[in-house]
Parts: structure tokens; C-alpha cells; sequence
């Protein structure tokens, strides 16, 4: 290798193993959610998208998905689309503009090159537990991404029971 193409910071660590940093990395546990896309997808401050394990709000756009909803749960399209932009609405106004922390499970990315992860707000909030214990969520448990499964099967039967959000 000519040194003359080794990047600034390359380095030779005492341990023998060379490393090559590329890019900026990024501080996943202090992120600026830039914006809320729907109720189960955000954005972070550098652009990316993430999306909250576990959970599966209705579909608020023109999508494949949106029509297979509606054929599997007999609903109408625009009756889905609203109850979507109730869950967008709901998730805006809980995460939109504030600073949060990410934790991955097993597995980081989904086939759409979204981050996959658990949400918490600096105020100590589990997102996703949160959409699901107010009724704007369905649960969507994709193995092995299933470390509070439980918790959101939990919180989702008590939602229902309790006619909270879109189960009123």
C-alpha cells in the first residue's frame, strides 16, 4: 500500500490491527428526531430514517401495504389513511424536535436500509412502548428483533381493553 493514499487519520494501533475510519460517526444516544415521516418511522438530524421495532401504525400514504391492509382487515383505504395520519399526528406530537437516544436489538438495519430501534426522549419516554400504551399502534414482532416483545403484547392488550386511541 502507498502511504500516499492512506487517509489523514489512518493509524498502526500497538495491537497490530489497522483500521480506517470512514465517515463521521454518529452519536445515536444524543439525536435531534428532525422529523416524524409516520407513526412508526422518524428522521434523525443527519438524515436518517428509523424504524421503531416492535410496533406498526396504519398506513398514511399511497402504498402496496396500505392496500394489503385493506383487503386483510376489510377496511376502506381512506378509513386507514386516516386512522394513519391520527398515528402520524400522535408521534409528531411526542417526538418531533426533541433529542433522543437509540437502542438497537439484534439486528441494526431492515431490508430499506432503515436504522432499526428503540426510542427513548431525555425525559426517560420509550417511544415505542409509549405509541402502543396510548392505542396508536398495532404490534409488528420481526425475529430476532423481540426484546420487549412482552412489554408491547402487554401494553397493546391493555390499550385495546381500555378503548385508548385509534381502538376507541
Amino acid at each position: 500500500i502507498s502511504l500516499f493514499f492512506l487517509p489523514y487519520n489512518f493509524c498502526f494501533p500497538a495491537e497490530g490491527k489497522i483500521t480506517i475510519p470512514f465517515g463521521k460517526s454518529y452519536n445515536y444516544t444524543d439525536a435531534l428526531v428532525k422529523r416524524v415521516i409516520d407513526g412508526d418511522t422518524i428522521q434523525l438530524e443527519n438524515g436518517e430514517r428509523v424504524r421503531l421495532i416492535g410496533i406498526d401504525t396504519p398506513e398514511m400514504h399511497e402504498s402496496d401495504k396500505l392496500y394489503r391492509d385493506s383487503q386483510r382487515t376489510q377496511q376502506d383505504v381512506t378509513a386507514i389513511q386516516k386512522l394513519g395520519r391520527r398515528a402520524w399526528e400522535f408521534t409528531k406530537n411526542l417526538v418531533e424536535g426533541k433529542r433522543a437516544s437509540l437502542e438497537f436489538d439484534a439486528e441494526k438495519r431492515d431490508v430499506y436500509d432503515r436504522l432499526l430501534a428503540y426510542v427513548y426522549l431525555k425525559d426517560g419516554t420509550f417511544v415505542n412502548a409509549e405509541i402502543v400504551k396510548q392505542g396508536y399502534a398495532s404490534l409488528m414482532t420481526i425475529p430476532p428483533n423481540v426484546k420487549y416483545a412482552d412489554l408491547f403484547l402487554k401494553l397493546y392488550q391493555e390499550a385495546r381493553e381500555n378503548r385508548r386511541g385509534l381502538w376507541k
